[in-house]
């Protein structure tokens, strides 16, 4: 299985301008644990629940998620198998990472997701 499989719907997405609280509330709203920062169709930064936690933490509610984000995040190739994406995910503490095909964004992939592949791996294989 690939992780191209996995994506589907949606990015949430905001601008680097974007309040911080206003970032929170949306990732609230769309159930989601991260948002990619786009400047129009260009990936420039992601912002994760850590982040907010953080800046939360930190006394910095009132800024922008230009203050707070990772910049040019780490992008995912669609067509990498699972387990490679899995691995690379862990070892790098990553919990979420924008997909892209050709250079284009096709989605968002979550530690989660993955896990939740590798169990429906492990499930068709105990079946055989």
């Amino acid at each position: 299985m690939i992780v191209e499989e996995l994506v589907a719907g949606e990015v949430g997405t905001c601008s680097a301008d974007t309040p911080i609280v206003e970032a929170a509330k949306q990732m609230i709203a769309d159930d989601v644990g991260s948002l990619l920062v786009m400047d129009d169709t260009d990936i420039v930064g992601i912002v994760t629940e850590r982040d907010v936690l953080r800046a939360v933490a930190e006394g910095k509610t009132q800024g922008i998620v230009k203050a707070i984000m990772t910049p040019e995040p780490d992008l995912l190739e669609s067509d990498v198998a699972v387990t490679e994406a899995a691995e690379w995910m862990m070892a790098a503490g990553y919990r979420h990472l924008p997909v892209v095909k050709q250079g284009q964004l096709i989605g968002m992939v979550s530690i989660k997701d993955l896990v939740w592949a590798l169990t429906e791996q492990i499930r068709g294989r105990e079946e055989e």
